[in-house]
């Protein structure tokens, strides 16, 4: 059984670099390019959550006091003045 099926994709401006990679060579297909594309994709998405994750261990894992949601907003309001 097929593991996948035909789809169209309207790439627009994207049209062009997709062509230009299958002219170099460097992918045998169109298939082949979007396939590339997606792992890229998937190794930023990864990458991205990895970050995001560090940001909320290093938040929990600070010691400092909280500054409660009404003295920070005080404060922006008085540095647009």
């Amino acid at each position: 059984m097929r593991s996948s099926k035909p789809i169209t994709v309207t790439l627009g401006p994207q049209q062009a670099a997709l062509e230009a990679r299958l002219a170099s060579g460097a992918y045998g297909s169109a298939s082949e390019v979007m396939r590339a594309a997606l792992r890229a994709l998937d190794r930023e998405e990864a990458a991205l959550d990895e970050i995001l994750r560090r940001k909320v261990e290093a938040s929990l894992a600070d010691n400092r006091p909280s500054i409660p949601a009404e003295d920070v907003f005080a404060r922006l309001r008085g540095q647009g003045r």
